[in-house]
């Protein structure tokens, strides 16, 4: 049993009745002496009370300050619960020159209204799915906690589970259950690499909270939280094999959110532009190169499309070309570390073709040529297999 003072039992009550938790965090307790709603409880922020780093367990307030103290034996197998591993500020920092496009205002709309609405983007790699939710939180100033999805995530990882910790079982929340508690946004990144494990998450995704059976706890949502999943496809699976490890998602979970964005690389103006900020960051300005690269990846994507290659340049891999050339000072240098990921045919046709874009070749040349060698090709074929004919008959 615990002896506190007049004094102590106060700032308790208001500590609890601010916060309706058993724990509390040392920001926390600094916000309530900067609002001058109590005076510093340096008895709480002390060792006896510690369960983690910046974590001070709240003692029962089921008592007087009349109890005298008696010892008795610790019997405890209960773990210790501990309410967050996070006591920074997790709201995203602001990227200098970021460029807005395809559905950002929209994400950006959501995120601000701190509505319960979950979303799921989906998209080619590379296009700002990710980047989109992150700076849309920056720019709101909204807390976001990002969780990246694999085959093997599963309950434990995202509600929490129990942890070793000085010698000391202790319950810790995962980083959905935080997410809930703060009233932040929930980024699940690469959702359908996910088994069926992820099932977890349905009453999560209803907006209703969630029993955790582990520690006999109701979690709810605080204003705010929100779920936002981001994908390659949109959960049925990849067919043409480009996405590997991606999965068909439970139906019932995909109807658990409303709105679903299909996210698109951006147009050449904005792209060039992306280039363009991040050259300047490199230190190394160069419109032409920037304007180029664009064309270039412009040709690819086109071609990729009409089922010409299997390989694409994405927005991300044009940005890691124009920081390569701030570091090498070497523009084909630069292409040729960033493309060395595809096989040896696909890289040469790459570098070949950035070549021709550099020498003033427009994207309509490009493709033209293209399609009349494709037409040479296809005429030549036909000429051989007549000529196989005629052998034929002649034998």
């Amino acid at each position: 049993m615990i002896d506190l003072n007049k004094k102590q039992l106060q700032q308790l009550e208001v500590i609890q009745s601010v916060y309706k938790s058993d724990t509390v965090t040392r920001a926390q307790i600094n916000n309530l002496v900067k609002k001058k709603k109590i005076s510093n409880p340096s008895w709480l922020k002390s060792s006896k009370y510690k369960v983690d780093r910046g974590v001070y367990k709240l003692p029962s307030n089921n008592f007087t300050s009349t109890v005298t103290k008696v010892d008795v034996p610790k019997t405890n197998t209960e773990a210790a619960y501990i309410v967050s591993s996070l006591t920074d500020n997790v709201v995203p920092s602001l990227i200098p020159n970021f460029v807005n496009f395809g559905n950002y205002t929209d994400i950006k709309n959501i995120v601000k209204s701190k509505k319960f609405y979950p979303v799921f983007i989906t998209g080619l790699s590379g296009n700002g799915k990710t980047l989109a939710v992150t700076q849309a939180c920056a720019e709101t100033k909204r807390e976001m906690i990002r969780v990246n999805i694999t085959i093997e995530t599963d309950e434990d990882d995202l509600l929490g589970g129990y942890r070793l910790k000085d010698g000391q079982t202790v319950w810790q929340d995962g980083p959905v259950i935080e997410a809930m508690k703060r009233g932040a946004v929930l980024l699940l990144d690469e959702i359908d690499l996910a088994s069926n494990k992820v099932m977890c998450l349905q009453p999560i995704l209803e907006g209703s909270g969630v029993y955790v059976k582990k520690i006999n706890r109701f979690v709810k949502p605080k204003l705010g939280f929100n779920v936002i999943a981001t994908a390659n496809t949109k959960g049925q699976g990849s067919d043409d094999g480009k996405f590997i490890g991606t999965n068909v998602l439970n139906e019932a979970f995909l109807e658990r959110f409303p709105v679903t964005f299909e996210q698109e690389y951006p147009s050449a103006k904005v792209e060039e532009q992306i280039v363009s900020n991040t050259l300047k960051s490199a230190g190394k300005s160069d419109t032409k190169f920037a304007t180029n690269l664009v064309t270039w990846a412009d040709v690819i994507r086109k071609t990729y499309k009409d089922g010409g290659i299997d390989e694409i340049i994405s927005t991300r891999r044009l940005v890691h070309i124009a920081e390569a050339y701030g570091i090498f000072k070497n523009k084909m240098k630069a292409i040729q570390v960033c493309t060395n990921r595809f096989d040896d045919d696909t890289k040469n046709s790459f570098t070949e073709l950035y070549s021709k874009v550099d020498a003033g070749a427009s994207v309509e040349q490009i493709l033209e040529e293209k399609k009349q060698q494709e037409l040479s090709s296809l005429e030549t074929d036909s000429n051989d297999t007549e000529e196989d004919k005629d052998e034929d008959i002649q034998v």
